[in-house]
């Protein structure tokens, strides 16, 4: 057993410091000029975001966060600190948070590490599934603060049976007596941020069939990485293919994302019949204003409005202790073959 001292740095995606206009705005302001979330070049970036977007989406966007935020601040923040904690305990090794955009910083946090004179850090994206706008950029800013300081990554782990176990419990858990369909909605992605991170560069949404089909593009295919979570989840719930869906949700300007839109499916669904409808995010480990906003609020009422009767939205994992006992045990397993990997590479 290696007598390393790991260290633990947890990165999510951001929250503003307040729902207030003008925090809401600064941190809008650095999660859309992030070239990984908005991959125009640098003055076509800072022309969409300065005159189409900052001057218009602040406003609409602190009203949301203003309908969920807690008397202790941020629930994205809350939840991950909550995970952080339960998680460190549950390790007995130091473990720090920190979001991509906005506070606690990735600085401070690895500083915070430093401090407990850890041998290695393992960087964690909150992110079960790959993608350049949240497990890259999430790297990429760790790494800068890291320097020479030993460190590796945890991969993403979309397929992984205990995450997989983790979430169908927390179905389980909130499904209601009676219900018709199970909608899992995802965070959605521009198509071209998958055909751009697509190393055949030929294979991601070129067929219909894609996502079946093998593919080296698989390891960073957000799509296909999506529909094996919820292949997997569904079938450890006994839940027939024709009582869930998989939609995408968030989608941001006029560019093609992926299909079908959550918005545009809950009225669908409401309209082919589904009573009663149960709503799952899996891409989101903490729940946060996709979740409790714009799922919890603004979905439930399109889809009541379209006709639905009952709509149970399930909350992300957050804290949950199964959640905190298969994660502390997904990075035990990732730490034992980098043990395995060295000892062979001796």
């Amino acid at each position: 057993m290696s007598s390393t001292k790991t260290g633990y740095l947890l990165i999510n995606l951001g929250t503003p410091a307040s729902a207030a206009v003008a925090d809401v705005r600064r941190y809008l302001h650095e999660f859309l000029m992030d070239p990984y979330v908005l991959d125009a070049p640098w003055p076509i970036r800072k022309l969409i975001v300065s005159c189409f977007i900052l001057p218009f989406r602040p406003k609409d966007s602190a009203h949301a966060y203003a309908s969920i935020w807690r008397p202790e601040g941020s629930p994205l923040l809350l939840e991950s600190q909550a995970l952080c904690d339960a998680l460190g305990a549950n390790l007995q090794t130091p473990v720090a948070l920190a979001m991509r955009y906005g506070e606690p910083g990735i600085a401070a946090a690895v500083t915070a590490l430093r401090a407990q004179c850890v041998d290695e850090i393992v960087v964690v994206p909150l992110y079960p599934h790959y993608a350049d706008s949240t497990v890259t950029t999430s790297v990429e800013a760790a790494r800068a603060h890291l320097g020479d300081h030993p460190h590796r990554v945890l991969p993403v782990f979309f397929a992984d049976p205990r995450y997989i176990e983790a979430l169908a419990a927390s179905v389980r858990a909130h499904l209601p007596k009676h219900w018709d369909h199970l909608l899992l909605s995802y965070h959605g992605l521009p198509e071209r941020h998958l055909t751009k991170a697509d190393p055949t560069q030929g294979h991601c949404l070129n067929s219909e069939d894609c996502c079946e089909r093998p593919s080296p593009a698989q390891s960073t295919c957000y799509r296909h990485q999506v529909m094996t979570t919820s292949r997997l989840l569904t079938a450890a719930l006994e839940i027939e293919p024709e009582r869930y869906s998989v939609s995408f949700q968030s989608r941001l300007g006029r560019l093609p994302w992926l299909q079908p839109y959550t918005d545009q499916r809950l009225e669908e669904l409401a309209a082919q019949g589904v009573r009663d409808l149960v709503v799952a995010c899996p891409a989101f480990v903490a729940d946060n204003l996709e979740t409790l906003e714009e799922m919890g609020i603004a979905g439930r009422k399109t889809f009541l409005d379209a006709g639905g009767a009952s709509f149970t939205l399930v909350p992300c994992l957050n804290a949950q202790p199964d959640w905190i006992e298969a994660f502390a045990q997904i990075l035990d397993a990732d730490r034992a073959r980098t043990d395995l990997a060295v000892e062979a590479a001796d």
